[in-house]
């Protein structure tokens, strides 16, 4: 923490919760800056980052899809305090 301030990697302000993978990745999205994260929960290194076309205002979810692979997906609307509501899009990335 800098000038009373959160890092800013790590997308401050944040109005929703993460999701936590079997495979130690936490999601954080519901940013301010339009971006959804993945942190390794051992050591909190920022794996990953995506920069969405609208805030999410909630949690990332996660799911699998017939084939066994696993999914994060984020429904951005946009509308975070100032932003206007920008987007109605759910973007989806397949884990590895």
């Amino acid at each position: 923490v800098t000038d009373g301030l959160a890092d800013p990697n790590t997308g401050r302000p944040n109005v929703g919760g993460p999701i936590v993978t079997g495979g130690g990745l936490i999601f954080i999205g519901s940013t301010d800056d339009k971006r959804l994260r993945a942190f390794d929960t051992r050591t909190g290194k920022e794996l990953w980052t995506f920069k969405l076309p609208a805030s999410i205002y909630g949690t990332p979810l996660t799911y699998r899809g017939k084939s066994g692979k696993q999914y994060v997906a984020a429904v951005t609307t946009g509308g975070f305090w100032s932003e206007p509501a920008g987007a109605d899009e759910v973007t989806a990335f397949a884990l590895q």
